[in-house]
């Protein structure tokens, strides 16, 4: 585990730190790339997290959002203590099995579904995996394919 200190920085309405070089460094090393999204681990100020080191407009950044750091917007310049390390703990989420059948029985969805960058696939998969009751899933699900289509709005967006 990697600790440093540093001010916490705003971009647009995000909070976020940049992580020191020789840090990153070593966390390419140990992911195997310096590209793409990595996924890391670690606390702020003590507060355990996982989430994922990203690459925007040139710079590598830990964005620290509020169930990371409570209150984060509000406390921009505040000094905080930041342990950070690779995290190799697989982040697969098992889409919902109606979910798959839905893509299934409806080809030209499961084919524009596909055809979504890789990122966009994931919300929808996360987003229906996280329901709990099987009315919601049903309904996220239709909610889903209408999307797909341009029909309706899901996961906050209007088309895909």
């Amino acid at each position: 585990m990697h600790k440093f200190k540093t001010d916490l920085k705003l971009i647009g309405i995000n909070p976020f730190v940049f992580v020191p070089d020789e840090i990153l460094q070593e966390i390419f090393r140990e992911f195997g790339k310096d590209k793409g999204q990595i996924p890391i681990k670690g606390t702020v100020n003590g507060d355990s997290y996982k989430q994922t080191l990203v690459r925007y407009s040139g710079e590598w950044r830990l964005y620290i959002n509020t169930v990371m750091l409570s209150r984060s917007p509000q406390r921009i310049g505040e000094i905080i203590e930041i342990e950070i390390a690779f995290d190799p703990d697989d982040r697969s989420i098992i889409p919902n099995p109606k979910l798959i059948t839905a893509l299934n029985e409806n080809p030209e969805a499961k084919k524009i579904f596909e055809s979504l960058p890789p990122s966009k696939q994931k919300e929808i998969i996360r987003y229906i995996a996280s329901l709990k009751k099987e009315e919601s899933i049903d309904r996220n699900i239709k909610k889903a394919i209408n999307f797909l289509f341009g029909r309706e709005r899901f996961i906050g967006q209007d088309k895909p």
